[in-house]
């Protein structure tokens, strides 16, 4: 029976910490507010060049690597840094390993980080990202 709690732990162990890299702390693009809502921001479209939405759902869309969004619907995994609709799917981060970059706000600048961590590998979403098989 400890055999059996042990095994437990370690897989409750395992699915907490997959939920709780779904999220990169210090995004500014997320914010709680004192009532416990989130307020969710994307990277505006307003004077960005924007191609036709290659849909999530659609084969080979991923060019570069996923996008991983924060939204309105939680972590999501997009085809673009804009998460316009039909361009992001629910994520499979902690499930599936996938070539992604992760999009976030920090210091009103929008950028891509090549870990879901501010510290590791973050550039201007004007620039090449430089994703990571995770």
């Amino acid at each position: 029976m400890t055999f059996v709690r042990s095994l437990l732990f370690i897989a409750l162990l395992a699915l907490a910490s997959a939920a709780s890299a779904q999220f990169v702390k210090g995004n500014e693009a997320v914010k709680v507010t004192p009532d416990g809502s989130k307020k969710v921001e994307t990277p505006p479209t307003t004077g960005a060049l924007l191609a036709k939405p290659c849909p999530a759902a659609t084969a080979g869309c991923s060019g570069g690597g996923w996008k991983m969004v924060e939204t309105h619907d939680g972590l999501m995994e997009c085809t673009e840094v804009y998460a316009r609709p039909t361009t992001c799917r629910p994520s499979t981060y902690g499930s599936e390993k996938r070539s992604r970059v992760w999009v976030v706000k920090t210091r009103s600048e929008w950028k891509h980080c090549q870990y879901p961590d501010l510290g590791k590998g973050c550039v201007s979403i004007k620039s090449l990202p430089t994703p990571a098989v995770q």
